[in-house]
């Protein structure tokens, strides 16, 4: 009888091990896609973790899982700790997960007044004076206290093509619409939309598939059930300050402090890391000087200036050195087609559609090739929500082909060599080169 109820038991312990794992399809942005088993607790931060880890890519806790509807021309980000099953139970057929980086996912807890701007944060009742800045993003987080948005935003009529500009209002209890003006008292307020059965997606097909008057729509779709067309709430931003501040304060609204733990996680672990994983250099290691062999015996390089020079010089060396034999000789100009922020011939369109995908955030850059020059690059680079070009000029020197782009006053062996330059100097552009837009296949 005991061996009968154990065998019981542990055919039952297999079959719960076998229900609470799904099957989840994630796509990369070269169309290719990788199955995946997942627990059904799994969230979309720990299935992040683990494909960057199958994809051996560096875990800098800016990927992000992308739920992507291509029919209705729409897309989010997940939230860290939303979880991946629940998730793909409500997705049409024709949806998929997308793995893809988001430098912008975390942005506002950094840059607050950027995603903020005075004039669209409001209270529910009216008081003297602006929000200090220390307390804005408390304000959002806290549960006891009113903030609002407040603006113009076009809304799609329900089963119609036609849009209609009305004054907003987003709050904790939902999106309302003023039927007077810009009134705000409760008999001139119609809710439009529920935060808490809902999320907020990005409209990537607004002009084209929506007809929208602007390139910044977005809109708000019912997680219960697979929504059609007619039941989204179609909004449309003047500008992309706007379309972001309305989309970051619903996120802020809906989840309120569980944001702000997501994005604290990441930072406790490294802190917890690093009392156990802290390099520690040898004696041998702290006694090393910097050497130069290039005459029949070694010297010691005290002056740290050609110190400097020195190893930058071996660096590029090491870099032409480890080529094929074939390719040391053809194509040094070219070392740089390895790299992730290199995008080869893509078009300024494609260039911007990756940077707007990415995050929008200072500093995120790609290098393409020039479409009007075939002998020269180009830098796209993003600042302060807008994404700027750059032409990267060949300009010959004593038989020496070099880079630039501020007209040959500096100049760069390589693409390479520029780009780690502009990391740590801004140099000519209007900010560093912080953050690389990268697609990496699964």
């Amino acid at each position: 009888m005991r061996e009968n109820v154990c065998s019981f038991l542990n055919a039952s312990c297999c079959f719960s091990i076998l229900i609470i794992h799904e099957i989840v399809k994630i796509f990369s942005e070269d169309g290719m896609g990788k199955v995946v088993e997942i627990p059904a607790d799994m969230t979309a931060r720990d299935l992040c973790q683990l494909l960057v880890y199958k994809s051996h890519c560096v875990d800098d806790n800016s990927w992000a899982l992308v739920e992507h509807h291509p029919l209705l021309g729409l897309e989010r980000c997940l939230e860290d700790h939303e979880l991946v099953v629940q998730v793909q139970a409500s997705m049409n057929s024709d949806s998929r997960f997308l793995f893809r980086k988001n430098y912008a996912k975390y942005e506002f807890f950094r840059n607050p007044l950027t995603f903020f701007p005075e004039h669209m944060v409001a209270w529910c009742q009216e008081t003297n004076g602006t929000i200090p800045p220390s307390q804005l993003l408390q304000n959002f987080l806290a549960s006891s206290s009113c903030p609002e948005i407040q603006g113009y935003l076009y809304v799609k009529e329900l089963g119609r093509k036609s849009w209609k500009k009305l004054y907003m209002f987003l709050r904790r209890s939902g999106l309302y619409c003023s039927t007077k003006g810009t009134s705000k008292e409760p008999r001139h307020l119609q809710l439009l939309a529920d935060l808490e059965d809902s999320n907020i997606f990005t409209v990537i097909t607004g002009k084209k598939q929506h007809s929208a008057p602007t390139e910044y729509a977005f809109c708000i779709k019912p997680n219960k059930g697979r929504a059609e067309l007619k039941e989204l709430r179609m909004l449309c931003a003047e500008d992309e300050q706007s379309r972001t501040c309305w989309m970051t304060a619903f996120r802020l609204f809906k989840y309120g402090i569980v944001l702000y733990q997501n994005y604290k996680i990441p930072q406790q672990r490294k802190t917890l890391l690093s009392h156990f994983s802290a390099p520690v250099r040898s004696v041998s290691e702290n006694s090393l000087v910097a050497m130069d062999f290039s005459g029949r015996i070694g010297r010691v390089i005290d002056n740290p200036v050609e110190a400097q020079s020195a190893a930058m010089e071996e660096g590029h060396a090491w870099r032409v050195r480890h080529l094929p034999g074939f390719l040391n000789y053809f194509f040094e100009p070219f070392i740089h087609v390895a790299q992730l922020w290199f995008h080869g011939r893509i078009t300024r369109e494609e260039s911007h559609r990756i940077i707007h995908q990415q995050g929008q955030v200072d500093g995120l850059f790609l290098l393409r090739v020039s479409q009007s020059n075939p002998k020269a690059f180009v830098l796209t680079l993003c600042h302060h929500q807008k994404i700027k070009h750059f032409q990267i000029l060949p300009c010959e020197e004593d038989g020496q082909v070099f880079f630039s782009l501020d007209d040959g006053s500096t100049k760069f062996t390589d693409l390479i060599q520029l780009v780690e330059f502009y990391q740590l100097n801004r140099g000519v552009l209007p900010c560093k080169l912080r953050h690389p837009c990268t697609i990496v296949a699964l």
